[in-house]
């Protein structure tokens, strides 16, 4: 069952979602050479409690710190640390906040200095997926649709679907249904309704067969070949005109 919100929620949502995305913009200020993951993960904490709100993931399943920090062949949740970035590294970051009983969720990738072009358009697919699924979020149309959208354009750019994480629906729980996959068939799976909120978040790597292992911190995952991995996220809201974008600065 997937829940649906009402407008009043929606709202909460929509200004919780403003909020991360300042976050996420703060952060992505300090990311740079020399600087390490667990200097960003205190941050991002001290941010979240300076606009009012909680890290939605310290503590969720056990994960230590408030800020997902993955480097390289890690795709997600991976944990902080005194790991020091340099150049030519990509970092991807995941935040959660919580406020007034609602979460929101965003994830870029950044590259660090000077990245390899074959691996600046890695970012820029991951990006572009994202942006070609959100257009298929409206009223009337499949998860499958945007599944399948995704897929598509990844391919398409010969990179990889990491095919065993996926997007999911958001609200007062940090996971709710759906579970939405980053590929599929068109006009398969559940009607996309008005008002309901999740997150998609396309998850790729440039070279192998999309297989994946727990990462050594104990809570990421990476590529098992080791291949280099990007991830973006938004929170969206359907909408009558389409999908509302919550994670974003107007």
């Amino acid at each position: 069952m997937i829940p649906i919100k009402t407008d009043e929620e929606i709202k909460i949502m929509r200004e919780n979602g403003k909020i991360l995305a300042s976050i996420m913009n703060e952060l992505k200020e300090k990311v740079g050479p020399g600087i390490t993951t667990l200097q960003l993960d205190r941050l991002a904490q001290s941010l979240v409690f300076k606009y009012g709100g909680k890290p939605s993931f310290k503590n969720y399943e056990g994960f230590p710190a408030s800020l997902c920090t993955s480097i390289n062949e890690q795709i997600v949740h991976g944990v902080p640390s005194e790991r020091t970035l340099k150049e030519k590294d990509i970092l991807s970051l995941d935040l959660g906040f919580l406020k007034n009983g609602f979460h929101s969720d965003m994830a870029i990738t950044i590259g660090i200095g000077e990245i390899d072009s074959e691996v600046n358009r890695l970012i820029k697919a991951a990006k572009k997926a994202l942006k070609r699924g959100i257009k298929k979020a409206k009223i009337g149309n499949t998860f499958g649709d945007i599944s399948n959208t995704i897929q598509r354009f990844i391919e398409g750019q010969g990179f990889i679907i990491i095919k065993d994480l996926c997007g999911h629906g958001i609200g007062r729980d940090l996971h709710e249904d759906p579970q939405i996959l980053n590929y599929g068939k068109r006009h398969t799976g559940l009607e996309i309704k008005k008002n309901m909120v999740f997150c998609l978040e396309p998850m790729l790597s440039m070279i192998g067969d999309g297989k994946i292992k727990k990462s050594k911190d104990g809570s990421g995952f990476e590529t098992e070949n080791g291949s280099l991995s990007t991830h973006f996220e938004h929170t969206i809201a359907i909408t009558e005109k389409g999908a509302e974008v919550l994670t974003i600065l107007e």
